[in-house]
């Protein structure tokens, strides 16, 4: 689907007709799509073939959407074992791209893109950057990596699709970052939320103000985050916060993304099917039941990906949006089915720990996890840094803000934890996805 230019306002921003398209014309286009892309996946990938084999399933028994559910799953294992090309369903000379991940548990993973593949992961990120109301006249600042993580590129081509002026500053050096921001009238930054945290809490220490700035959106992604703290940036900052989602093994960044309603991000469903399963049982649940996301690229040709289960807990809506488009939305992720912690038998996530801490003021959202073990008893432990607001206050009260922080967390997970208080900027900052938990308890 090719992107049409509206004229708003003196101006011509970007819009995809794919993305008003009417609910049963959508389903028609899946259909030709998943019968092509299962086909393609049987005739050229040994893996998928095998699998569909044993399952008794042949690419013709497909002849509904629902008949999706008859094919097998794919694990991001699967990427692993056949590393580094095992599941490329064309020939290298095909490929005109491979992405791969950081590797940091055993071997990277490893993805492949056609020339074709490369224009449909444009356009579904110009697609992005236009629900978020972005157009030719910003200037976007593109600070997630680039490189083998597919953060970068996905986002710099995207944004040239809509016509915006690209800045490919990549991740770190956070003064060039804040010297740009300023001086190049940046309108729109890309990055990870807890990154943007950091370049605004360098921007503050620096008495840079909000009104010397012409930052209006930022569109954020590669880690889970929540409701508070998009309200948080927000409020300080004074922007607009998108949040976006998309993981390598589907396409990169670009498989959904919030409107301005921010309600949720939309999923281009004309290139990924969405299924949301119990992550137990495998079944299938109806929308608006929470479950795990599993997804099926719908025109990917390098590496087609069959019912890829995502380990993202969401649930999906076809409520109607403000914004007229007819693609179903994703609750945000804030968990996964495979980062839950077990401490002390009860069951906890990272986002718990938070929401928890966002609620306290005189704290920043800046904290790690530490989890232990003594006497064979878990320990929590949660070293959070202080609000530079904080600093000044008395011990007595910093004793009181660590009580506080200690009861809403039990108030959120029910659990105990011990509190460290950190200075401001003495937790590690990353460019790229922030290492929110140290379980010692794997290396003992």
């Amino acid at each position: 689907m090719s992107m049409q230019w509206n004229d708003v306002d003196g101006g011509m921003d970007p819009v995809s007709s794919a993305d008003f398209m009417p609910r049963q014309q959508l389903k028609s286009l899946q259909m030709q799509r998943m019968r092509a892309v299962v086909r393609h996946a049987y005739e050229h990938v040994s893996v998928f073939r095998g699998r569909m084999d044993a399952a008794g399933v042949k690419p013709d028994d497909i002849r509904s959407l629902d008949d999706v559910r008859r094919l097998p799953f794919t694990h991001k294992t699967d990427l692993r074992d056949h590393y580094p090309f095992g599941l490329f369903a064309v020939p290298m000379p095909e490929i005109v791209r491979l992405h791969a991940s950081s590797g940091t548990t055993g071997k990277p993973i490893v993805v492949a893109y056609t020339a074709e593949d490369i224009r449909v992961w444009s356009e579904v990120m110009a697609r992005s950057f236009a629900a978020c109301g972005l157009s030719r006249r910003d200037v976007v600042q593109n600070a997630y990596g680039y490189g083998l993580f597919t953060g970068g590129l996905g986002a710099h081509y995207g944004a040239e699709a809509i016509g915006a002026t690209v800045i490919p500053i990549s991740g770190g050096n956070t003064e060039r970052q804040l010297t740009v921001l300023k001086d190049f009238g940046v309108t729109a930054i890309c990055c990870t939320p807890s990154y943007f945290l950091h370049l605004w809490e360098s921007a503050q220490a620096q008495g840079l103000k909000r009104g010397e700035l012409k930052l209006k959106v930022g569109v954020f992604g590669a880690e889970p985050w929540t409701e508070d703290m998009r309200a948080r940036i927000q409020r300080e900052a004074g922007i607009r916060a998108h949040d976006i989602y998309g993981l390598s093994e589907i396409i990169g960044p670009g498989v959904a993304c919030e409107c301005h309603c921010q309600c949720g991000p939309h999923i281009f469903e004309d290139h990924f099917y969405p299924e949301i399963i119990d992550p137990k049982s495998g079944e299938p649940l109806p929308d608006g039941a929470e479950g795990e996301l599993v997804l099926t690229t719908l025109s990917k040709r390098a590496m087609p990906m069959i019912r890829y289960r995502t380990h993202d807990i969401t649930s999906l809506s076809d409520d109607t949006c403000n914004c007229g488009r007819s693609l179903r939305r994703i609750r945000r992720i804030a968990r996964r089915s495979d980062d839950m912690l077990i401490i002390r038998g009860v069951n906890l996530y990272p986002s718990q720990i938070e929401t928890a801490l966002l609620r306290v003021r005189g704290t920043a959202p800046h904290y790690q996890i530490e989890i232990g073990r003594e006497n064979d008893l878990d320990t929590l432990a949660v070293r959070v840094e202080i609000d530079p607001a904080a600093l000044g206050d008395q011990l007595a009260d910093l004793e009181d803000l660590r009580d506080e922080v200690s009861r809403s967390i039990e108030g959120v997970t029910g659990l105990r934890a011990q509190i460290h208080l950190a200075e401001p900027n003495s937790i590690e900052r990353s460019q790229g996805k922030a290492k929110r938990v140290i379980d010692r308890r794997r290396l003992s």
